[in-house]
């Protein structure tokens, strides 16, 4: 049985109230939530309090005190879980301006040219409040954002957790990001694919 198979057949499990299938599932994930929290951290600031470990463990803590959990595949799994490590990550970031304005940097990159490596943690407010608005003008595009960037996952794995083609997810991503990069006044130059 393929990791993939796997996964969905203990997400199916955990989801029908099954513990022994959340207890199983951890060690089989893991690896995989703590790429995705490694990869949103490494640009961070050395002395960073928050590290992938602790990411990945209050990501999942999260995930299985749900009380209702539908996860219907693989995608769909790490797609909750991205959205779960972005809430935490803001929060973290409200928590940090609230705490000392204008001091801590966090820093994120957006993948593209949406916002510089160097950013404060204002910025990842900014963001999310941008994510806001965008998800109430076009929910779809606001996931992809999600995905991509609080979610590391590849534009056919965003595809099959919002079960929409690859072509869609490209448009979504080209059009959101345009769309928040005007929102947080990092305008793209037109010229640039």
């Amino acid at each position: 049985m393929s990791d993939q198979e796997q996964i969905t057949r203990l997400l199916v499990r955990a989801a029908g109230g099954d513990r022994k299938a959340v207890d199983d599932l951890f060690p089989v994930v893991y690896q995989q939530l703590r790429k995705i929290a490694q990869n949103k951290l490494r640009p961070e600031r050395a002395n960073h309090t928050l590290n992938a470990t602790a990411l990945v463990h209050e990501a999942y803590i999260k995930l299985i005190n749900q009380e209702q959990m539908e996860w219907q595949n693989r995608a769909h799994f790490y797609a909750i879980a991205a959205t779960a490590m972005r809430r935490i990550l803001v929060d973290y970031a409200r928590n940090r301006n609230a705490e000392k304005r204008g001091g801590g940097n966090v820093f994120i990159t957006l993948n593209d040219e949406i916002m510089s490596a160097e950013t404060k943690a204002e910025r990842i407010v900014e963001l999310d409040d941008a994510i806001g608005r965008l998800e109430a003008i076009n929910e779809r595009q606001a996931k992809v954002v999600v995905l991509r960037f609080f979610g590391g996952l590849k534009e056919s794995e965003i595809g099959e957790s919002l079960n929409i083609s690859l072509a869609t997810v490209k448009r979504d991503w080209r059009l959101a990001r345009a769309w928040l990069a005007r929102e947080l006044g990092n305008i793209p130059n037109p010229n640039d694919n």
